[in-house]
């Protein structure tokens, strides 16, 4: 029997609740099914006390589950301590990264808090996982601000860690030189890197670049371009992927042009994301409600029912 899958996200509500961790599964990638009725499955209690922009990844060296995410709860923080304003956000929000350790995928480490950028960053948003192939380590990389720059430009970090307890320094992953990128997904297919991120203009949606290896020297992917034509500028973010069984890849992206429940992914189907030629495909896929900024682990038909058949208790 083939992978199945667990798409790790947020919801986007006005309440505490939204801004916690969700899990989904499917046998197919396609069609998918909420997990624990729809609720949250581990809840953050430190720092902001929510948490956003998850990214989950089976380590290599250990076979342990990592999930790490944004510090950061709009419903607690943008009506008091950020005085509702996503610039004060940008420059005082964490340092920090939500971080969630499992061996089963079921029983969970209570949230930590790693303190990975110093006070010279903002924010710390949307971290991502990307195994470097040569360097045999994990690149660990998210979107931030600057002081340097009056907190202005946006652009990718990494640091770099083998076991998920001792982080390197961040470095500058991705810069765009015409505006700022957020929302970094990055992948490794048949010798190359791939990375997705958000471009803030010149186009405001989502880029595709691809580099020989994880340490750089991108270059976009044109034909990705013609693929996001079709959909409307600066509506669209967090891009997440991932690679079927049978060699095609599934883009998700995700829509925020309304507010509340209409906000949610949007489907792609591409061949192979080297030639990035991505084709909507919304009738093929079905959720059970918008899930927000997240990302997708191949996981084990054992594992499915696992997690299936977990009874979710709030600890």
């Amino acid at each position: 029997m083939g992978s199945c899958y667990l798409f790790v996200h947020f919801r986007e509500k006005t309440t505490p609740d939204g801004e916690q961790v969700y899990f989904a599964l499917s046998r197919d990638a396609f069609h998918w099914e909420a997990v624990n009725g729809g609720r949250p499955v581990l809840w953050a209690y430190y720092g902001d006390k929510g948490v956003r922009d998850m990214t989950v990844v089976r380590s290599r060296f250990d076979s342990k589950f990592h999930i790490f995410a944004t510090d950061l709860s709009l419903s607690y923080g943008m009506r008091g301590k950020y005085c509702r304003s996503w610039d004060e956000i940008k420059r005082h929000g964490s340092k920090c990264l939500a971080h969630f350790i499992s061996e089963n995928l079921v029983d969970w480490t209570e949230e930590a808090l790693e303190p990975i950028g110093d006070e010279s960053f903002g924010c710390l948003w949307a971290p991502d996982i990307l195994f470097d192939e040569e360097e045999q380590e994990y690149i660990i990389h998210f979107s931030a601000s600057r002081q340097e720059s009056g907190f202005k430009d946006m652009a990718v970090y990494a640091c770099r860690t083998r076991d998920f307890i001792h982080f390197s320094a961040p470095e500058l992953f991705y810069r765009k030189e015409d505006s700022s990128v957020i929302d970094s997904a990055a992948y490794y297919e048949n010798g190359k890197y791939y990375l997705f991120v958000k471009s803030e203009k010149n186009p405001a949606t989502m880029i595709l670049l691809s580099a020989p290896s994880a340490r750089g020297l991108w270059t976009r992917v044109p034909d990705f371009d013609t693929s996001m034509a079709g959909i409307a500028q600066g509506l669209y973010e967090a891009p997440t992927a991932v690679r079927l069984d049978d060699g095609r890849w599934c883009l998700f992206v995700d829509y925020y042009g309304v507010r509340g429940a209409g906000q949610g992914y949007v489907p792609f189907v591409s061949d192979g994301i080297e030639n990035g030629v991505f084709t909507r495909s919304d009738s093929a896929f079905s959720f059970p409600y918008g899930f927000k900024h997240g990302t997708i682990l191949k996981i084990t038909p054992e594992e499915y029912e696992r997690i299936r058949d977990h009874v979710w208790k709030d600890d």
